[in-house]
């Protein structure tokens, strides 16, 4: 499972797990997302509807790359900063190729519109 994310005129791609939240993400989409900076590492932003966190684990540690979401926030997360492991996360999929560093290089507050591929 693929989908885009347009910020500005970036586009970046992701390929998601096969999950519960995942697929519940893939059901809101296309989804647009105001997203601000956190913590350094990374991009977060509410969605909708929360994700069903059936299958997952109390929280992750994600990778640099991923895409995540942050259950007591309802929050899609892409992250582009090494964040340690957190209670509340579960990892979505993974950002493709250079979107890590292309995001971490956009300042401040940003408005993602995310879709399927």
């Amino acid at each position: 499972m693929q989908i885009e994310i347009a910020i500005g005129g970036d586009r970046f791609t992701a390929t998601l797990e096969d999950s519960a939240a995942a697929g519940d993400l893939l059901d809101q989409l296309p989804v647009t997302v105001e997203m601000v900076d956190h913590g350094g590492v990374e991009k977060t932003g509410p969605l909708p509807k929360a994700l069903s966190l059936d299958g997952q684990p109390g929280g992750a540690d994600p990778d640099v790359g991923d895409v995540g979401y942050y259950a007591p926030g309802n929050d899609l997360v892409l992250y582009y900063g090494d964040q340690s492991y957190f209670p509340g996360i579960v990892v979505l999929g993974h950002l493709e190729g250079d979107a890590a560093g292309r995001i971490a290089a956009l300042e401040g507050s940003v408005t993602a519109t995310v879709e399927a591929r």
